[in-house]
C-alpha cells in the first residue's frame, strides 16, 4: 500500500477541478459544440476550474490547417467562445490551446515567426475576462521511421513561464511536450503552485510509453495536483492520440482517469492534502539548486 499522509492543520476543501477529453476534427464548429457540451457536463458535476485539451478547436488533416484558423491576440471566434463559456458557467476555464497569429517579434526563430503561429493557452475567469495566457515554450519533434512530427514547421515558441491565481489556487500553465522539461515546472514553483495544468495531444506511441509516468513525476517532485486534459482517439487525419486524461494528487496517486474517447474527469483538489504532503516530506524546502 502506498503511504498516504494524514491531513494536518485546518482543513480547506479546495476546489473541484475537471479535465475535458476530446477527439477533435478539422471542423471548428463541431469541435466548439463538443467542447461546450463537455464543459457544461463538468460544470453540472460541480467543477469550478475546467481544462480543455491542446488544439480542442482543430485537429486538421495537415499541420498547416491550423494556420488558417489562427486568431489575433484578444479577439476571434475561438477566444470569444472561451470567454462566453467561462462566463456562462461562472468558472475558471483553461482553454486548451488555440493557434494565435505570430507578430513580427514573436518566437525565437530567425524569421520572427513569419508564416507560423503561437500555440497559446488562454485562461478565462468566471467573469469571462482573460486572466492570463501562456505560449507553449517547447516544440515537439519526433521521428521513429514510421511517424514524423516537427511543430517548428508551423509554430514558433513562447518564452516565459506563466502562473496565475484562480480563486484560492495558484495555477501553473504548460502544454503537452513541456511535460518532458522539469525545469519549466520548477520555475513555476516560486512561490509553489497548488495545481499544474497540462493540455495535451500526446501521440499514442509516446503517450503509451511516458504520459502517466511524466505526469506523476511532475506531481511528486512539485508536491501539487496535476490536471491533464488530452486528445484521446483516432482523428480524421488518421493520427491517434493517447488520451488518458487524468488528475494526480501531490503524492503521485491517480485520482481519476479516462482512457480514450470523449468525456470528462472530475476530482476534488484538497488544500489540506497539499499541506500534509509538504509538511511530512518538506522536499520543496530542501531544494539547493
Amino acid at each position: 500500500m502506498r503511504p498516504h499522509p494524514a491531513p494536518v492543520g485546518r482543513h480547506n476543501a479546495g476546489m473541484k477541478i475537471a479535465a475535458v477529453q476530446m477527439v477533435s476534427t478539422p471542423d471548428w464548429p463541431a469541435n466548439r459544440d463538443a467542447a461546450a457540451r463537455l464543459v457544461a457536463e463538468a460544470a453540472a458535476a460541480g467543477a469550478q476550474l475546467v481544462a480543455l485539451p491542446e488544439y480542442f478547436c482543430i485537429m486538421g488533416r495537415r499541420d498547416t490547417d491550423k494556420l488558417a484558423l489562427a486568431e489575433p491576440a484578444g479577439d476571434g471566434p475561438i477566444q470569444r467562445f472561451l470567454s462566453d463559456t467561462a462566463r456562462e458557467h461562472g468558472l475558471w476555464l483553461v482553454g486548451g490551446t488555440l493557434p494565435l497569429r505570430a507578430g513580427p517579434a514573436a518566437g525565437s526563430a530567425a524569421d520572427g515567426g513569419a508564416g507560423r503561429a503561437l500555440n497559446r493557452s488562454c485562461v478565462y475567469g468566471p467573469d469571462g475576462r482573460e486572466a492570463a495566457h501562456y505560449d507553449k515554450v517547447h516544440l515537439f519533434a519526433f521521428d521513429n521511421g514510421r511517424e514524423s512530427y516537427d511543430e517548428g514547421r508551423t509554430l514558433c515558441a513562447g518564452g516565459e513561464p506563466v502562473a496565475l491565481q484562480c480563486g484560492p489556487l495558484r495555477v501553473g500553465l504548460s502544454v503537452c511536450y513541456d511535460l518532458r522539461f522539469p525545469e519549466l515546472y520548477r520555475a513555476l514553483m516560486t512561490p509553489p503552485c497548488d495545481l499544474l495544468v497540462v493540455p495535451a495531444a500526446f501521440t499514442y506511441t509516446t503517450g503509451r510509453a511516458h504520459w502517466e509516468l511524466l505526469l506523476r513525476a511532475r506531481a511528486v517532485e512539485n508536491q501539487c495536483y496535476v490536471l491533464a486534459a488530452a486528445q484521446g482517439g483516432e482523428h480524421v487525419n488518421k493520427r491517434r492520440t493517447w488520451g488518458h486524461s487524468l488528475v494526480v494528487d501531490p503524492w503521485g496517486e491517480v485520482l481519476e482517469l479516462l482512457p480514450e474517447g470523449e468525456g470528462i474527469v472530475v476530482a476534488e483538489l484538497d488544500a489540506a492534502r497539499i499541506a500534509a504532503v509538504r509538511t511530512q516530506l518538506p522536499a520543496l524546502r530542501h531544494r539547493r539548486l
